[in-house]
């Protein structure tokens, strides 16, 4: 039940209502699965759902949904801050375990890590009353050539990716300068610290920047 409203709330930040093949998608499961479930949750008031005509969360099951993703991303920092776990693994982990910690727990991990706003991808923390803040950012494939850009956030959904932008430098808070675009859908020629890189299109479309 969690996953979903968790899941439901992710894709909804892109549009208003989610259907139910975006779910199935996103859960890796059948359309079959997701209508059940979204029927279980229509009934208990946490999603208002109609056949065909898409989902969307209830006041109910966006507070859900924002304290099981508040979970995660304290986990997640915790495990990267305090126990060393490298930031492509972070995320499998959490999954796991956002489901179990309890509430004395989550405030111990907040009060341990300073109160953090922040995950080690740069998604930003819900706080314990349910608030997020969505800073304006850009896909660093559309930032300006010529400039500067600082990461802000990095999609955590592949770990092979994450470990490849750990080999290059690339991190939120790292500053890049964005030398040129290849034509035809690039490659992005950009610099990390003293080096030069390049990055494909659908790589550079993972990661949130700040223009300078």
């Amino acid at each position: 039940m969690e996953d979903y409203l968790k899941a439901i709330y992710q894709l909804t930040l892109k549009g208003e209502k989610v259907s139910t093949s975006e779910l199935a998608v996103a859960l890796e499961c059948t359309a079959a699965s997701v209508t059940s479930m979204l029927q279980k949750l229509s009934e208990m008031k946490l999603v208002q759902y109609a056949p065909y005509q898409g989902v969307s969360l209830t006041s109910s099951g966006k507070k859900i949904a924002l304290e099981v993703i508040r979970h995660h991303r304290l986990i997640e920092l915790y495990l990267a801050e305090m126990l060393g776990y490298s930031w492509d693994k972070v995320h499998a982990e959490a999954e796991k375990l956002e489901h179990v910690i309890s509430e004395e727990f989550e405030e111990k991990i907040d009060q341990a890590l300073g109160f953090p706003t922040q995950d080690p991808h740069g998604d930003p923390i819900p706080s314990k009353e349910g608030m997020v803040e969505h800073e304006s950012l850009s896909l660093l494939w559309d930032a300006p050539i010529g400039r500067k850009a600082t990461i802000r956030r990095v999609s955590d959904r592949d770990p092979e990716v994450l470990r490849y932008l750990a080999t290059i430098g690339i991190y939120p808070n790292v500053t890049v300068e964005l030398v040129r675009k290849g034509p035809f859908g690039g490659p992005l020629h950009l610099r990390v610290g003293p080096m030069d890189h390049t990055i494909s299109e659908a790589l550079a479309r993972q990661i949130h920047v700040s223009v300078e």
